[in-house]
């Protein structure tokens, strides 16, 4: 503490260290000794406590999302979720609050931007996905003393209706089953519904994944369409191709179908297969063999793929979706998603009496929430449940 040529006291107070190690001090200034001396205890309370804010780090909300979304996050968020969060802050959070210091967002500033993303049209699903990126943006903020409190967390964002699923019954199942019969791989819609596998699980498979003798198929990777990024270099982000969109560009990188990790740890997963399966694999080993030499040199043996493309490559998602509800409508049963399939096959385990913990192993789900979210009481359940009840009650009164 000092008293400086301007006639007031002034102190500088060691607040952290920065990353080359040398002291962050923040300097106070006040008019007597005893205001600056009350000044730098409150300080020292607040770097000791851990709530100080390190006001001249106050930089705007979108400066912030580029940080955490190309610096921060990206040490431990997979691609697609990367790819996602990019895209609903650049549409629909940037344009409206980009410009505001992070400690002047109010909740009302996020209210009202969700009342305008509800007036032009956005789901509440969409409104609330954007404000849980939000949350865990500013979140971090507030980890890094960038910001005092969290705004988003005291705004309330719409309430969303619950999604309500219908999955395929036993019989429509057994439908798309025969009229899958007809198709390019008979076996991709058979793990679809019976096991319940992710479509990007499903397209990755190789044959060193699935063990005939054993009956054992290990699910270990996942497809995955990345989006292309510009390889030509350029200046102040501006590529030098000439190109907007990294997909034209002539040195384009890291883009294309690929196969990926898993979604989580659980997702790497051994499943035992019914026998009839088998029989199905092994009849698609043949067919795939057969189209391999139909090929011959265009034929892209890298992969080894159970369910290739014509030429031996990645199948899209894109038209893995289409073939899908192709199948469905020459089934003549009601649209249904690809994605519900999924849901399909972990409620006709449950229609068997399987335990919810060898569902959820066969699924690849670690909570129990998940399971929540994609087993469903139907009509058979809903049945049996009652049978049961009365059984129990009153089967042996008189």
């Amino acid at each position: 503490m000092y008293k400086g040529a301007d006639g007031h006291w002034h102190a500088r107070v060691t607040m952290d260290r920065r990353p080359d190690g040398t002291r962050a001090r923040k300097h106070l200034r006040r008019r007597t000794k005893a205001e600056l001396r009350e000044a730098v205890r409150e300080l020292e309370r607040s770097r000791d406590t851990g709530t100080f804010v390190w006001t001249e780090d106050d930089v705007t909300l979108a400066t912030w999302l580029e940080h955490w979304l190309e610096t921060i996050l990206p040490m431990t968020a997979r691609w697609k979720t990367l790819s996602t969060y990019r895209s609903q802050m650049r549409v629909h959070v940037v344009p409206a609050l980009g410009g505001r210091k992070l400690s002047e967002l109010r909740p009302e500033n996020l209210e009202e931007l969700y009342r305008d993303m509800a007036a032009q049209g956005r789901s509440p699903h969409v409104i609330r996905a954007v404000h849980r990126v939000l949350r865990s943006s500013l979140n971090e903020a507030v980890r890094r003393r960038r910001l005092a409190h969290n705004p988003v967390i005291v705004a309330r964002p719409p309430r969303a209706a619950p999604v309500e699923v219908e999955p395929l019954s036993v019989e429509e199942t057994r439908r798309v089953l025969t009229a899958a019969a007809g198709t390019r791989h008979p076996v991709r819609w058979s793990v679809a519904l019976a096991l319940g596998l992710r479509q990007g699980e499903a397209l990755a498979l190789t044959w060193p994944d699935v063990d005939l003798d054993k009956g054992v198929l290990h699910v270990r990777r996942s497809a995955q369409r990345h989006t292309w990024s510009h390889g030509c270099g350029g200046i102040h982000g501006q590529p030098s191709c000439g190109q907007q969109r990294g997909a034209h560009c002539p040195r384009r990188q890291s883009g294309g179908l690929l196969l990926v990790e898993t979604k989580t740890s659980a997702s790497r997963r051994r499943i035992v297969l019914p026998q009839p399966l088998v029989e199905e694999f092994r009849t698609q080993r043949v067919a795939v063999r057969q189209a391999r030499l139909a090929a011959g040199p265009d034929w892209d043996a890298t992969l080894d793929l159970v369910f290739p493309s014509p030429t031996g490559g990645l199948i899209d998602p894109a038209r893995d979706n289409r073939d899908w509800n192709n199948l469905v409508a020459s089934a003549g049963v009601r649209h249904v998603r690809l994605h519900d399939a999924r849901h399909t096959a972990a409620t006709l385990l449950l229609l068997q009496d399987v335990d919810i913990r060898t569902v959820m192993s066969i699924m690849g789900w670690t909570e129990m929430a998940t399971a929540q979210r994609y087993t469903h009481a139907v009509d058979e359940l809903r049945l049996r449940a009652a049978r049961r009840m009365g059984d129990l009650l009153w089967a042996h009164t008189d």
